[in-house]
């Protein structure tokens, strides 16, 4: 018999920073998910100038880099969120030059927020933020570049880096809450030298949004990337469900692809990590159609169409509305749907969700179309 080894994981760490490592450390303790091990490089400051910028450069980064590829880490990470203000082209090269370097998969902070925030389909983020009013501004213009419209909570105008953590934890909550108003998607904790891990989980409960602290969201994509795909409890939702979320994301977008479809949607019931058919699990869109991810005013289970799905549990195939089961009229006059395919999707017998391709109008799906659904249906089938 052999032992289970977790997987390495390898962080890039800003000098001056005491928070990540306890942080992490805790929200990997009593799991056999992942060990962390960490190497420095310099950075002291957080400034919209040249001396800030060239703590950055990746020279000592991939000297770092080399040092973790000798611990045979399974992927590295830079913790840290300077692709936020530098340039998320800035952390896409770095990450890039890191596997190029050490033939490690590799990740930052900020491309784990962006694919966190893909995830979840969150295009209206709350921000909280230590850093000076300029840096946030900046970080603001960057996520806008990247389809996410942000705004944020007063920030606490820091630009000593090793000051970040010494910001109250009850102050970092009280901030959160503040970046939440407005009916933002999501909020993210965006500092790895803040804490703001432990409260996320609470937070959660009560603002009924995704908390997205940059110290969990980094372990949270290293641990997909050497293949975990973490199913954490007590730190909020992203460790919890985040990577089947992500790859209910990505099987929704390759099916919109394969069938040229309008939208592509996944409803499944999975109480223990927080997904409910009232809500999609995922959705993937054309451009310039309306989301029906966060429209929660429909009995899903007791719709015709689901009805019909649960009593053959087989794909349902409509060219057309004109025979039954009909769909609900929202979905024609308020979406705009003219065509459908729906597949059941069974666990252990039973009928836990549903896919659905939607198109704007009226068409003959083809057996390209209910192949690209049946593999969609598998590769689902087979995470839960």
């Amino acid at each position: 018999m052999t032992s289970h080894t977790p997987p390495r994981l390898g962080m890039l760490t800003p000098s001056s920073n005491t928070a990540l490592e306890p942080e992490t450390y805790a929200l990997l303790h009593g799991t056999d998910a992942a060990t962390a091990h960490f190497a420095r490089v310099p950075v002291t400051r957080i400034a919209l100038d040249g001396d800030s910028d060239a703590q950055f450069d990746p020279a000592p980064m991939l000297a770092a880099a080399r040092q973790l590829a000798d611990a045979k880490v399974d992927v590295i990470a830079w913790n840290g969120t300077s692709g936020s203000w530098l340039g998320i082209d800035h952390d896409r090269a770095l990450a890039t030059a890191i596997t190029a370097e050490t033939g490690i998969p590799a990740t930052t902070s900020t491309l784990a927020l962006l694919d966190a925030c893909a995830a979840y389909g969150v295009t209206e983020l709350g921000l909280a933020l230590p850093y000076t009013r300029d840096v946030c501004e900046r970080i603001v213009e960057t996520y806008a570049k990247e389809g996410i419209t942000c705004s944020f909570a007063e920030p606490f105008g820091e630009d000593d880096n090793e000051a970040f953590a010494r910001i109250p934890p009850a102050d970092v909550a009280r901030q959160i809450e503040r970046a939440a108003e407005g009916g933002m998607h999501a909020v993210a904790v965006l500092c790895t030298n803040v804490h703001g891990a432990a409260e996320a989980d609470r937070l959660e409960q009560a603002l009924r949004i995704p908390v997205l602290d940059s110290v969990t969201v980094t372990l949270w994509k290293a641990l997909d990337l050497a293949g975990a795909a973490p199913r954490l409890t007590g730190h909020g939702d992203l460790l919890r469900s985040g990577s089947l979320r992500a790859l209910i994301q990505d099987t929704l977008t390759g099916l919109l692809d394969a069938t040229g479809a309008d939208r592509t949607t996944f409803r499944v019931d999975l109480p223990g990590l927080g997904l409910h058919v009232d809500l999609t699990a995922g959705e993937a869109l054309r451009p310039g159609v309306r989301p029906i991810r966060r429209d929660a005013s429909l009995d899903q289970r007791n719709l015709n169409t689901v009805v019909w799905l649960e009593h053959h549990r087989k794909p349902l195939i409509q060219p057309q509305f004109q025979a039954d089961p009909h769909p609900p009229q929202a979905l024609i006059d308020v979406y705009g749907v003219r065509a459908q395919m729906l597949a059941p999707v069974e666990t252990g017998g039973a009928m836990t969700g549903w896919i659905s391709v939607h198109s704007l109008a009226e068409r003959d799906w083809t057996p390209t179309d209910t192949a690209a659904l049946d593999d969609a249906v598998t590769r689902i089938r087979t995470a839960l």
